[in-house]
């Protein structure tokens, strides 16, 4: 009967450790989903840079752009 106890003891132990693993994989996984929202978010933004950055450069004097005299 001892036996039989400790192997529900061990079984109790495992189902909360189980449970315990749930809550921690469930709360990374809603770090990794924050995580990958706020990646998009920047290269969304560094995008956004680029072309503005690349549409400057573009209104800038030819002799500017091709190294000529600084201002």
């Amino acid at each position: 009967m001892s036996q039989l106890h400790d192997l529900a003891d061990r079984v109790d132990r495992l189902l909360l450790r189980h449970e315990e693993l749930e809550r921690t994989n469930s709360l990374l996984q809603r770090q990794l989903d924050a995580l990958a929202a706020e990646r998009d978010q920047l290269r969304n933004r560094l995008g956004a840079a680029r072309t503005r950055i690349d549409e400057l450069l573009e209104r800038l004097p030819a002799s500017s752009a091709e190294g000529g005299p600084a201002l």
